[in-house]
């Protein structure tokens, strides 16, 4: 079975077996029909990704990269909060009447300020330093912007990336304060594993680990019966994944930039509700 698949089942085991209910507290979250949507979950749940071994994609759900990359890229590169530069209706519910998440994700990446090197936003600073300063400390972003919550349709779930390089190998960090594993652990794990691809790529060097550490990380209640579901089956090998070499500039990446080899996964043929 794929790496990817181990963490994800060993983590809803662990979530359903040692995880805490929220069932006797009021909660934000809610189901279509109003109900309130409770979870049970574990807090400070750290995963190691060897992206020099295997990308990290699961097999007992199939996964969508290119849609993911998308996602990624109008966070990243296009640095935008409107949902019509995003070629999937992911961020639909979340979306005002103008079609804007407003200040969120790729908005805070835009924002630029002045450095000695020249004006700069944090992904600019980012692939900067990276090239310049590869044994900066510094080298991240964060989307927890306190000034601008207020103006956000969602709090930043994923909100803060840490490069690290050691000798020629480029390591990262995703620090995310909320986690739902059935509708975005696979999701995210890929995306940010394909970021840090990109960025190494780009910057001349070469990949390394990518971690995952997750403040709090969740099954909702009428999730519980679909992961149980998932962590039955018998996973699929990882697949090969491969990058177009040709690509030197961050900017210049497309969806079609990745590639996956071989990739099998099973179907899910369940509607999955998702808690706003």
């Amino acid at each position: 079975m794929s790496y990817a698949d181990q963490v994800f089942i060993q983590n809803c085991k662990d979530i359903l077996s040692k995880g805490v209910w929220d069932t006797d507290r009021p909660v934000r979250p809610k189901w279509e029909d109003g109900s309130p949507a409770h979870t049970v979950k574990l807090f400070g749940v750290v995963n190691r990704y060897d992206l020099r071994k295997e990308f990290p994609i699961i097999t007992v759900r199939k996964q969508f990269l290119k849609s993911a990359v998308d996602e990624l890229l109008w966070i990243w590169q296009k640095k935008s909060n409107d949902i019509h530069q995003l070629n999937s209706h992911v961020w639909d519910a979340w979306a005002d009447e103008n079609g804007t998440i407003g200040k969120a994700y790729g908005y805070q990446l835009g924002v630029k300020h002045r450095y000695p090197e020249g004006e700069m936003d944090q992904v600019d600073r980012v692939l900067f330093d990276l090239k310049n300063n590869p044994t900066s400390r510094r080298i991240m972003t964060n989307l927890y912007n306190h000034h601008d919550l207020s103006e956000m349709a969602l709090y930043p779930c994923a909100y803060s990336m840490t490069f690290n390089v050691s000798g020629n190998t480029l390591n990262a960090i995703l620090n995310q304060r909320s986690q739902d594993m059935l509708t975005a652990n696979g999701w995210n794990v890929m995306q940010y594993a394909v970021l840090t691809h990109m960025m190494a790529q780009v910057s001349g060097l070469e990949v390394g680990e990518f971690v995952h550490v997750i403040a709090d990380a969740h099954i909702y209640d009428r999730h519980v019966p679909v992961v149980e579901e998932l962590i039955a089956r018998t996973p699929y090998e990882a697949p090969k994944f491969a990058l177009d070499q040709s690509v030197t500039d961050f900017y210049d990446f497309t969806p079609a930039s990745v590639k996956l080899e071989g990739y099998q996964a099973h179907t899910l043929d369940a509607k999955i509700p998702v808690a706003v």
